[in-house]
């Protein structure tokens, strides 16, 4: 495209960023984001979503923090999805605690989480068996109008069949 004299603009920049991750090229795809910077061309909280979620993805949870902590800096402001990838990330890691605590600081920032949100860190919690908290988050999700997801569905179910007199499950069925 440039060798041809057409400037690529940030849509294109955008699939190419999304591909390259999708394809595991992360060095690749933080040099071609790194490029777009350099030109500061007109980019959103979209390029920046894209690159966490990968960066979460490959296991790169440290760089991915590091660019969410960096967006305000950079005068743009997180929305629902950048809170939940940076969520998922934690909870893929095992760092439930500091999910949790993103989660807060979420609704503290006037960002309600949507059901993606509250299925992403159920699950997380379930995995690391904080079963209360899950319950917890489950009651709040569904008082707000939202449901379980398949996964979230299905862990439950797993674990009402690996603990089928646990009391809080049976009520959480009734709820």
């Amino acid at each position: 495209m440039q060798a041809c004299g057409q400037l690529p603009d940030p849509q294109t920049y955008a699939i190419l960023l999304d591909g390259l991750c999708k394809n595991k090229k992360i060095g690749e795809a933080m040099t071609l984001f790194q490029e777009m910077e350099d030109k500061n061309l007109d980019h959103n909280i979209l390029f920046y979503n894209i690159l966490m979620d990968s960066m979460c993805n490959a296991g790169e949870l440290t760089t991915a923090r590091e660019i969410f902590n960096s967006l305000l800096e950079k005068g743009l402001q997180p929305d629902v999805r950048t809170y939940t990838i940076m969520i998922k990330g934690f909870c893929k890691e095992g760092l439930i605690d500091e999910a949790s605590e993103l989660l807060e600081k979420m609704d503290g920032n006037h960002f309600s989480p949507d059901d993606r949100t509250y299925n992403t860190i159920i699950q997380g919690l379930l995995q690391q068996n904080e079963t209360a908290k899950a319950m917890e988050l489950i009651k709040i999700m569904v008082d707000k109008g939202f449901s379980a997801n398949a996964t979230t569905a299905s862990m439950l179910v797993d674990l009402l069949s690996a603990n089928p007199g646990d009391k809080a499950l049976q009520e959480l069925l009734h709820y």
